[in-house]
Formats: structure tokens, C-alpha cells, sequence
């Protein structure tokens, strides 16, 4: 709910580099800036209830924050090239490396037992288990202890002001407003990421407002630095997006090579009995606990043919509301197993993907939707939709499926 994609980072790094050329007037555009902030952004504010004190008080010294990426200054037009200039589409090998995982769990574990009573007196309240908390708590701000140094109000009203998704933050800068007037903070402690993404959960101002909670009693919902607030916040919102009580989130499996990796997608979920009928199994050799076999589970293969597979519950979907990426949802549920039963990562490996861009994957999806493909939108994301649309291709013309982007398939798909 957080990160803004890497592309456009890096895209908008190129386009600052070349700013000195474009000869911006940066006074006259700070003055532009405080003008729309009295002139737009006040009239809206002021009718959702925020007072001009507090609006003048959550805007008070902020200037535009220059180094934001995906900034569109006056004057300026934002034109990213869409091919060989993006970045690799490189193998989740490295997300998910030793180096990265195992500091979280080890942490994650200490917390674990320190917390113990909070953590059960939270899933007794909102029914998700503290180690999916913890898991989370970790990814997104290393428990507390990762620098948010920037000012919400700062970072989302410059986005709001002259970014490529200005209606978005400025969505979120008066949701931010409406946190002070509601006196829930101050815009003094309103700290963000460069996303606008606040505190130790990373919620943009909106989920705040709809999703945080005051678990320690102090009147005050402090995702700030106050870790009961923080973890009950994250658990009520996998709550309120629908996390099923007393399930898993998924198993690692082995699939068949009869079963086609076009069924994969929660949008075609089976009972796991169905699975197993047809002979998916868990990759550990355990069997699937009794009480998921009458429930429902989804094919999940987020290399395709290329990497570990699961079956994903549902739990694993309100997960992806938090983040929308197949990886960071395995991450958090990798962890979170690994906090609490010190289990080892993953069985099957990720194989090695080179020279992919998202450039390639784009054009794969629109060729694919020429076809009639439903592949999620042509963003250069392989996401399920993209992959099963691969595999459907693949075996259409007899090949054998990856279920995963290549850049042979960028000539080979028409």
C-alpha cells in the first residue's frame, strides 16, 4: 500500500537529470505552490472540516520537496520511455536471499516472546496471528527501527501539487488534514517515507484514518511509536479486508506438470481436497492440514515453471491488499512461519531471469490482448493474469508452458 514501483523511480531519476536543461525557475514555482495551496487546495479542505488553523499550522514552512521522484514541475512534461531504458525484470532469487530473510525472522522471533501477551490479546480481538503481524511489522519499517524522516505534509503536497498521480496524493495530503483536525496527531509528528506512507506501519493517510487503531488506551492512535497501536493497527486492517481465522496462508507444493500452470489465480480456486485429488502434494511431504482440505486454495507460481509453487488461501490475497506483489506476500509468509516454527526457507529454487525488461513484458501483454487475453492491464508486470496468458499461448502452439515471460516469447507471441 506503500512503495511506488521502481520504474518510475528510476524513470523520474533520468528526467531530474536533465532538469538544469530545462531552465526551471524554482522560486516562481514555489510561489505557485503556495498560491494553490491557499487558492485549491484550502476551498476543499476547509469543506471537509479542517480549519484554517490547522491548515495553516500543517502547511507552516513547507516548501516543495525537490528530490521526490515522479515529479512534473510546471512547464516540464513527464514522457518515460517505455523500453530498454526501464529496469531489468531480474529473478526474486535475491528477495528472498539469507542475507535479507533470516535478520527479520531472528528479530522477529525476540519480538515474538516479548510480546507474547499483546500479540494474543490482539488475534483474540482481530483473529490474525502474531506472527503474520510481526512479519509485516518487519518488512515494513524493520520493527520500528528503519528512519521516517520526511514530513507527510511536505512529501504529499508537493506530489499533490506537481506529480504524474496528483489526484491521488492530493486525496491523501487532505486525508492527512483531516488527521489534524480530528486531533488524532500533530503535522509535527505526522512522519512519512517519500511515498507519504506514515510510521511504523506504512499507511497512507487515508488507511489511517479508516484502519488505525488505539490498542494501548492512551486515546491517541500512535502508529508512530507506540507498538501496540502499531500492530493491532495492521491486524485490524487484514481484518477489515477479510483474513479468514485459524488459516493458513499457504502451503510450498509440488504441481504436476499434467496440471497446467494456466489454472493458476485465486479467481480459480479449488477445494485443496480437489488438488490433492489430482495429485499436488506439499513439496515438504507433509499432507495438508485436514482442517484446509474442505476449503479453498488457488494455484500460485510467481516464476511460473521457473521457481517454488503454492497453493495460497485466500489469507494470502488480504496479504497482497497490504502490498499487491506475489513476492512480498511470500516474503511476509515465509517469515512469519519461520518466526514462529523456525522452519527454513523455501524447498524449490528460484531460477535465474536475465535480460527482461518490463519494456519486453509489455509487449508480450499487448500482443496477448490483441488475442482477447485478460493479461491485468498492459503494465509490464507479470502478474498471474500475465502468466497463465503465457501458458495458454505456450500450449495453444505446442510448446511446452512456462507460464512466464521471456525474450523469446516477445517475437515468437502474435
Amino acid at each position: 500500500m506503500k512503495n511506488l514501483p521502481t520504474l518510475l523511480f528510476l524513470t523520474t531519476l533520468a528526467l531530474f537529470a536533465s532538469l538544469p536543461a530545462l531552465a526551471l525557475d524554482k522560486p516562481e514555482i514555489e510561489r505557485q505552490f503556495q498560491t494553490w495551496l491557499q487558492n485549491d487546495l484550502w476551498p476543499d479542505a476547509k469543506a471537509l472540516g479542517v480549519s484554517k488553523r490547522n491548515f495553516n499550522s500543517s502547511f507552516k514552512g513547507v516548501r516543495i520537496k525537490w528530490d521526490l521522484p515522479d515529479l512534473v514541475p510546471p512547464g516540464t512534461e513527464a514522457k518515460p520511455s517505455r523500453p530498454q531504458a526501464q529496469a531489468e525484470f531480474r529473478s526474486p532469487a535475491s528477495y528472498f536471499s539469507e542475507n535479507n530473510i533470516a535478520p527479520v525472522v531472528a528479530t522477529g522471533r525476540k519480538l515474538a516472546a516479548k510480546h507474547k501477551g499483546l500479540l494474543a490479546r490482539i488475534e483474540k480481538k482481530y483473529g490474525v496471528p502474531g506472527r503474520i503481524l510481526l512479519a509485516i511489522w518487519g518488512r515494513e519499517s524493520a520493527f520500528g527501527r528503519v528512519s521516517i524522516p520526511h514530513s507527510a505534509f511536505q512529501v504529499l503536497g508537493t506530489k499533490a501539487f506537481m506529480s504524474t498521480r496528483k489526484e491521488l496524493f492530493r486525496k491523501e495530503v487532505l486525508a492527512g488534514l483531516r488527521i489534524v483536525q480530528k486531533g488524532y496527531a500533530s503535522p509535527a509528528a505526522m512522519k512519512s517515507s517519500w511515498a507519504g506512507a506514515m510510521g511504523q506501519p506504512q499507511f497512507l493517510p487515508s488507511s489511517y484514518l479508516e484502519y488505525a487503531v488505539d490498542f494501548d488506551g492512551d486515546g491517541k492512535r500512535n502508529i508512530w511509536s507506540s507498538v501496540p497501536d502499531t500492530l493491532a493497527s495492521i491486524a485490524n486492517y487484514l481484518n477489515k479486508f477479510g483474513w479468514q481465522k485459524s488459516r493458513d496462508w499457504g502451503f510450498e507444493a509440488h504441481i504436476p506438470a499434467e496440471i497446467s500452470c494456466a489454472l493458476e489465480g485465486p479467481d480459480q480456486m479449488r477445494k485443496i481436497s480437489d488438488w490433492a485429488s489430482v495429485g499436488v502434494s506439499r513439496i515438504s511431504g507433509k499432507p495438508f492440514p485436514a482442517a484446509e482440505l474442505p476449503r479453498k486454495g488457488a494455484i500460485l507460481m510467481p516464476a511460473g515453471r521457473s521457481g517454488p509453487v503454492f497453493i495460497a488461501t485466500p489469507n494470502f490475497y488480504v496479504i497482497k491488499q497490504y502490498n499487491n506483489s506475489d513476492l512480498y506476500g511470500l516474503f511476509v509468509g515465509n517469515v512469519a512461519d519461520r518466526i514462529q516454527w523456525a522452519n527454513k526457507p523455501f524447498i524449490a529454487k528460484w531460477q535465474k531471469v536475465t535480460g527482461l525488461t518490463r519494456g519486453n513484458v509489455m509487449v508480450i501483454q499487448e500482443k496477448l490482448v490483441a488475442l482477447g487475453r485478460d493479461v491485468g492491464g498492459a503494465d509490464g508486470l507479470a502478474g498471474f493474469k500475465t502468466r497463465r496468458s503465457i501458458g495458454w499461448w505456450q500450449e495453444k502452439n505446442g510448446r511446452k508452458p512456462t507460464c512466464f515471460p521471456s525474450e523469446a516469447l516477445v517475437k515468437l507471441v502474435k
